[in-house]
């Protein structure tokens, strides 16, 4: 089922990429091709036009995961050497501007999303449950991307209909009526019926599609940052009541790797494939530019029998997120060992440093939770590791107990309650339980369990926490050697200031569309 739906994914693909290209250059037809007017009539059409939108979203993901993990606290950007890649060290220092690379091309492509589900809301007509399924999956992820733009730029258009010409340029949004749009699309999409379930907590052919508990997971998502606590705390309750989910057990160490594709703790994550034969649709630059840096790095023989090398060290873990692991844990916490290493473990693993090689932006820990495993590539390519089959994770179940602890904290809704999904995760993290829940214990603890996953930066903004919290990054950058920590390179202007309460708008958006204005102070 997963295969076959896949190859239907890149099929729709190449049809819709045709059919548009086409339409565009006002090719001769050779027969009846069809056109955009006549393509969105049978089920088939409508496959293929889901499958297109769920490529589009997966051609995303690259700028999505590092453009948010690169603005929190957790990492410092790394690669091999100053200005490896300077438009991650500007997001991960403060030190961007309106016209910042990653910044134009998330924004561009969340509403490609948007775009690619309009087609599907607009032009087909819902009278089959094929159909159905694939309006209310357009409709999960054009909030998804509305979601996103309006918690990161705040003042980004509303956009709820394929537009004519005549709409291109379309002023600026309000983030009351874009919270408001995306309820509603959530909760269409809900009640529609169109949306499955997974039949219990292992069944993965489901679960590799947006589900009825998914779009609820969202739904509270969303009530939970506008501060609709008692909301939140409803809609994230019927989630986990469903008992469609539970956390893996299958080791924490590798709940972001393959293995673990499509687990009992998977709520969204990007299908990847492991098929040698179409090995090229798997290629991705995320796991090569987090893994280590190798080529300053020696690995023992016992090391290289199930670690990948050929990665580039990006995302390193901060000291200050190591200290607030051992503050909770202990240096020997379970957690904390699956998650990150420091230096002298790391040799105790067969892994050290090179002679008079250094370590740009590292303070001496290595990210574990996501280490490079052969076991996770098609094929291992040692020069060049990008063709693993490890799913690009969006949401997973823990951050569903996290945020209905806090609607019920928030809220005053259930201390109960609250206390009995945080400690649902800390049992895991094999910690003892806690008898009392506070707002201040739920922060630590989702910075724990979700260091690394695409959630922190918007949380410190919504918390009210940013400010103080990232004051200070990127003054001074490290650089880690053998013989301890160096900070060879410093910043006169850095840190997080009131106007990074918001992402710009891109420079270029402004340029050619004079009915929108700047974000405040930018």
């Amino acid at each position: 089922m997963k295969t076959k739906y896949i190859y239907i994914l890149l099929l729709g693909f190449f049809s819709i990429l045709s059919t548009s290209c086409e339409e565009r250059l006002d090719i001769l037809k050779n027969g009846n091709l069809g056109s955009e007017d006549d393509f969105y009539q049978t089920d088939n059409d409508a496959l293929q036009a889901s499958a297109n939108l769920y490529v589009n979203w997966r051609s995303q993901y690259f700028n999505w995961f590092f453009t948010k993990n690169m603005l929190s606290d957790d990492i410092w950007c790394g690669g091999g050497s100053r200005g490896d890649n300077a438009a991650m060290e500007q997001l991960n220092e403060y030190t961007f501007g309106t016209d910042h690379s990653m910044i134009e091309s998330l924004y561009s492509g969340l509403y490609s999303v948007i775009y690619s589900a309009n087609l599907i809301i607009d032009k087909i007509n819902a009278d089959t449950d094929v159909k159905k399924n694939a309006v209310a999956e357009a409709k999960f992820f054009r909030a998804w991307a509305h979601f996103e733009l309006v918690t990161m730029f705040g003042t980004a258009p509303m956009i709820d209909h394929l537009l004519k010409p005549s709409e291109y340029r379309q002023g600026n949004g309000t983030p009351e009526a874009t919270w408001q749009f995306i309820e509603t699309d959530l909760n269409d999409a809900i009640g529609s019926g169109a949306l499955p379930s997974k039949t219990d907590v292992n069944d993965q052919e489901t679960g590799i599609k947006v589900t009825k508990e998914v779009a609820q997971a969202y739904l509270g998502k969303a009530q939970l940052f506008q501060g609709k606590y008692a909301e939140a705390a409803a809609t994230l309750d019927q989630v986990i009541e469903s008992k469609k989910y539970a956390l893996y057990q299958g080791g924490y160490d590798y709940l972001l790797h393959a293995v673990a594709d499509n687990s009992c703790e998977s709520m969204l994550e990007i299908q990847m494939r492991n098929d040698p034969e179409q090995i090229w649709n798997t290629f991705t630059m995320l796991h090569i530019m987090q893994g280590w840096r190798t080529d300053k790095l020696s690995y023992s023989s016992d090391a290289k029998t199930y670690i990948s090398t050929g990665t580039y060290g990006f995302a390193n873990p901060r000291e200050d997120l190591y200290n607030a692991f051992v503050a909770m844990e202990g240096k020997d916490g379970y957690r904390l060992n699956c998650t990150m290493r420091t230096y002298e473990q790391m040799k105790q693993v067969g892994i050290t440093m090179q002679n008079g090689a250094y370590l740009y932006g590292n303070e001496g820990y290595f990210m574990w939770k996501n280490r490079p495993l052969i076991a996770d590539c098609v094929q291992n390519f040692p020069a060049f590791q990008s063709l693993q089959y490890t799913n690009l994770r969006v949401m997973r179940y823990a951050e569903v107990l996290l945020m209905a602890a806090e609607a019920h904290i928030q809220g005053n809704v259930s201390q109960v309650k609250a206390l009995a999904y945080i400690n649902e995760v800390r049992s895991r993290a094999k910690l003892s339980l806690l008898a009392t829940v506070t707002l201040d214990d739920v922060k630590k603890e989702k910075r724990l369990e979700l260091c690394l996953e695409s959630v922190r930066y918007q949380d410190l903004i919504r918390w009210g926490d940013a400010s103080t919290v990232m004051a200070g990054q990127g003054k001074d950058i490290p650089s880690f050697t053998s013989q301890g920590v160096q900070f060879q390179n410093h910043n006169t202007s850095y840190g997080f200031k009131e106007k990074n309460k918001l992402l710009p708008i891109p420079a270029k958006e402004l340029l050619v569309n004079p009915n929108m204005h700047q974000n405040e102070n930018w």
